[in-house]
């Protein structure tokens, strides 16, 4: 039934202006549409990122998108540059080193957003 539906990741967050600044210029995102509850951002391949505001911002407790990415190292020093700060897990079946786990072949990194939602970066999976 859904099988070729778009898709799009819909965060919550508790301030507009700061989210709009938040993924606009710290992630990079271009703003395609919004306004004082509600924006949507491009993301590859005709992806968007939806955000709206919302009490329930930030309660989320798990990975709420992941951004596939080619040069994970570039990608993470780009948003390190930007201030963004990554998260480092140690448990069964996953250990980060400097906010970076090896999983296979593939890489991945965590960080959250200014409200706490977790975002992953993700090479070669």
């Amino acid at each position: 039934m859904l099988t070729n539906a778009v898709c799009r990741p819909t965060v919550a967050v508790s301030d507009i202006e700061r989210a709009k600044k938040f993924y606009g210029e710290t992630l990079g995102l271009k703003l395609s549409e919004g306004d004082m509850e509600n924006l949507s951002f491009e993301c590859g391949e005709g992806t968007r990122l939806e955000v709206y505001q919302s009490t329930f911002a930030g309660t989320a407790r798990s990975t709420v998108a992941g951004f596939r990415v080619d040069d994970l190292a570039a990608t993470m020093e780009a948003l390190r540059g930007k201030g963004v700060t990554f998260e480092d897990y140690d448990m069964p079946g996953l250990k980060t080193e400097n906010g970076l786990a090896t999983l296979g072949e593939g890489k991945a990194c965590w960080f959250k957003d200014p409200d706490g939602n977790t975002f992953a970066v993700l090479q070669g999976m």
